[in-house]
């Protein structure tokens, strides 16, 4: 059922039936790392290059979620998978080792949204009766593919973010898994652009696409914030959390409960600046701590609002602004 203008209220069930995440060695040094599945020693983890790396990640995390998912391949109706690098081929290359149908999805660090409101639609319309969704994203790759070379050792700035090294994966099922828990209700996101050029500031370009989507929910659900436990972005980093607050806080809506995956993942003593990033980012957090903090029943409602800017290497070296865009996904124990 629509409600609203960007809005869905899914009529028949979607469960979260299953979630894995696999991250690397810096990853699991962080504040998430006793609720990660697999944590690798090294990010290259015995392959030739971090692309490749990054596409085993992706296998695994796929693989990892249907083993607890307790479903056989031949199961499995649908792959929704996306990441960072040039033409999807993290999630498209992981998606040759499975048989079902696969679509590639994009929206940058918003992609585990795009794809869990996709997959509930496949779920809730009776289409299919498990769809998989994931992403993936590797520091070392995504440096290659957005900023520099390694090999330069060019210095950060305050404002940017370190990229995630880690894969998550949900498996959506018409039935209850361990967790019973239930997609209830989503909002798509538009395209925000506010002007912002810096490529190491992406927390400035995404707030205000967060704040967007955010208010939107709430107006066309008529529903107060504090109907949520936590209202969860992506990846905004602490200052984009701010930036969020101040936006929220200026519309009238004077929200206490926000939390941001990319500013809680790492620890203070990790030089990380405002905090995690990445297509992986927001996945493995939620197949990880998000997930248990449902099963042990600290939370009961969950708004999960994945971010992500819709910038390239070519479009920052062309000096043009940053469009973002955040969904929103709304969890519920059942």
């Amino acid at each position: 059922m629509k409600c609203g203008e960007r809005t869905y209220i899914f009529d028949n069930p979607v469960y979260v039936r299953s979630g894995y995440s696999i991250v690397g060695k810096m990853e699991g040094e962080g504040n998430f790392g006793e609720y990660f599945d697999k944590v690798l020693d090294n990010d290259l983890w015995g392959e030739k290059s971090y692309e490749r790396a990054e596409c085993k990640m992706h296998k695994e995390a796929v693989k990892g979620a249907m083993t607890k998912a307790g479903i056989e391949e031949n199961e499995l109706g649908l792959l929704l998978g996306g990441d960072l690098l040039n033409e999807i081929v993290g999630a498209s290359f992981a998606a040759r080792d499975f048989r079902c149908a696969y679509m590639g999805v994009y929206n940058a660090c918003a992609t585990f949204g795009e794809a869990i409101l996709l997959g509930s639609m496949f779920i809730s319309s009776g289409f299919e009766k498990y769809v998989s969704c994931s992403t993936s994203s590797h520091f070392s790759t995504a440096e290659r593919q957005y900023r520099y070379p390694l090999e330069l050792g060019t210095q950060r700035t305050p404002t940017s973010q370190w990229t995630v090294t880690g894969a998550g994966c949900t498996i959506l099922s018409a039935e209850k898994g361990e967790f019973n828990l239930k997609v209830s209700a989503g909002t798509i996101g538009r395209v925000v652009d506010m002007g912002v050029e810096d490529e190491s500031n992406m927390g400035g370009a995404m707030a205000p696409a967060a704040a967007d989507t955010i208010i939107q929910h709430l107006r066309q659900t008529k529903r107060d914030a504090n109907y949520y436990d936590v209202i969860f972005t992506g990846d905004l980093g602490k200052y984009g959390k701010e930036l969020l607050t101040y936006i929220l806080n200026d519309e009238g809506y004077l929200i206490k409960n926000l939390a941001d995956c990319g500013a809680m993942y790492y620890t203070g003593k990790q030089k990380t600046e405002q905090g995690g990033s990445g297509a992986g980012c927001a996945s493995s957090t939620f197949n990880s701590f998000i997930l248990q903090k449902f099963k042990c029943g600290d939370y009961k409602r969950v708004l999960f609002v994945p971010t992500g800017a819709l910038l390239s290497k070519d479009t920052s070296l062309q000096k043009q602004t940053i469009p973002s865009i955040a969904h929103a996904v709304c969890l519920e124990s059942c």
